[in-house]
């Protein structure tokens, strides 16, 4: 468009916006990251330990018995003290204890329960528990990782049947040993094998866990019917 007084034909001039050096000059980078970076294992340092169960139902169970047993100890002595008679069943339980001899069966049955309970008990503070779950190879020094046995049996079990002749496979996971039991409908079994191994092998591998299992292979043809 033209404006009044211009001549017709003329083009108008658009405003420009003079730019100072500093526009081409780009922005300086932002502060540097300030984070501590991610702290790593060695090179080929995996090991990581089991994942210790918090034991909450045995332990709940084995306090109440023994606050109750206290607990009523502690009433049937405070009794006593204030010249009330004892319990029946205390006096009823020492009379009997100055009866029974150690050689006596319910003697040796009691001593045997007790005995087992405490092993039970201790073993169960001494063990790690969790069995179910597998720990996993550390390659960051704050992260721990762990992996279901079920989840890695369907894993090695995936691999397995998309070798070529497999039919059904059955896979029971471990802590240390994995066994498969693969059917084999067609080519050799030795060649399925070889494969299965391979596939399996590197199956294993990329699980990542700390202690990778030893496989057990064993392929067979099914059974025949009629």
């Amino acid at each position: 468009m033209t404006e009044p007084g211009e001549p017709t034909g003329s083009t108008r001039r658009m405003p420009t916006v003079e730019q100072s050096d500093d526009a081409h000059t780009p922005a300086p980078d932002g502060p540097a990251d300030a984070r501590e970076p991610v702290p790593t294992l060695e090179q080929g340092d995996g090991r990581a330990g089991r994942f210790w169960s918090a034991r909450r139902v045995p332990a709940a169970l084995l306090a109440l018995v023994l606050l109750g047993a206290a607990g009523l100890l502690l009433y049937d002595i405070a009794a006593v003290r204030a010249d009330h008679p004892a319990m029946q069943w205390r006096r009823s339980l020492a009379d009997g204890l100055a009866e029974q001899r150690l050689a006596d069966t319910p003697v040796l049955v009691g001593a045997g329960v007790a005995a087992a309970i405490g092993l039970w008990l201790v073993l169960l503070a001494l063990t790690p528990g969790l069995r179910d779950l597998l720990p996993m190879r550390r390659d960051r020094a704050d992260i721990r990782a762990g992996l279901d046995r079920t989840a890695a049996a369907l894993v090695l079990r995936d691999r397995a049947v998309e070798v070529s002749g497999v039919q059904s496979v059955r896979v029971r996971m471990g802590r240390r040993k994995a066994k498969v039991r693969a059917l084999s409908h067609f080519r050799e079994l030795d060649d399925v094998r070889t494969d299965l191994d391979a596939a399996l092998e590197n199956a294993v591998r990329e699980l990542g866990l700390a202690k990778p299992p030893a496989l057990s292979v064993q392929v067979h043809r099914p059974a025949k019917k009629g």
